[in-house]
């Protein structure tokens, strides 16, 4: 199989901010294309529910969108840096240096788990809780047994960034891949927007990151 390396050009937005409602943050995403994760890269975990992603940036930070239609949803973890891996959980990992990434993940209810440093997972740290109640999330959830539609609206503040000095992101090239994952699923999978080359499932590789282009 080859593995090519996407990109994917952000666009910038002007009419939204850190206070505006979900029903903007709707709006605002609303004329932008939609790119999906549905990347099989281990083939013992073949089920793919339909993802598809949205997103843009503005002077506060970055906006994603995530739709999401799946057999089983599942929204157990309500803390922070719980283990939301485990439920229904859509991820974005992001990279600025090319060393460290950020990784955050999200439940279909929007709670958060998000860290920073490098693959190695024992070196790795949690952001403080404080930087992570500012990202702001919200969530539709419609279904019923063996249907399930949500859909995760996300404003992640540029200070969440905390180990990177990020004044403005316009024209800016970065590395990150997108996922959707539920370890703890009646049928567990494991996609990315990115392909990811390794023996079993991991989205902690970099190497397999594609580029970010921030539009100005």
């Amino acid at each position: 199989m080859k593995y090519l390396i996407m990109q994917l050009i952000i666009p910038y937005v002007s009419d939204i901010n850190l206070n505006s409602s979900g029903v903007a943050l709707r709006e605002s995403l609303r004329k932008f294309e939609s790119h999906p994760i549905a990347r099989v890269n281990w083939q013992v975990y073949p089920y793919t529910p339909a993802v598809v992603f949205k997103i843009a940036h503005n002077l506060d930070g970055i906006i994603l969108q995530y739709q999401v239609n799946e057999r089983c949803f599942k929204a157990c973890y309500t803390g922070i840096n719980e283990p939301v891996y485990k439920d229904s959980c859509v991820e974005f990992f992001i990279s600025w240096d090319q060393e460290n990434y950020y990784n955050f993940e999200f439940n279909g209810i929007g709670t958060v788990l998000a860290g920073y440093g490098q693959s190695d997972k024992a070196s790795r740290i949690f952001l403080p809780e404080v930087l992570i109640e500012a990202i702001e999330t919200d969530a539709t959830i419609h279904g019923k047994k063996g249907d399930f539609t949500w859909d995760l609206f996300i404003h992640i503040p540029f200070n969440t960034f905390v180990y990177d000095q990020l004044e403005t992101i316009k024209g800016k090239k970065c590395t990150g891949n997108f996922y959707k994952c539920g370890d703890d699923l009646p049928v567990p999978h494991f996609l990315s927007w990115n392909a990811i080359d390794a023996p079993e499932p991991n989205f902690h590789l970099p190497e397999f990151f594609g580029e970010l282009v921030f539009g100005e």
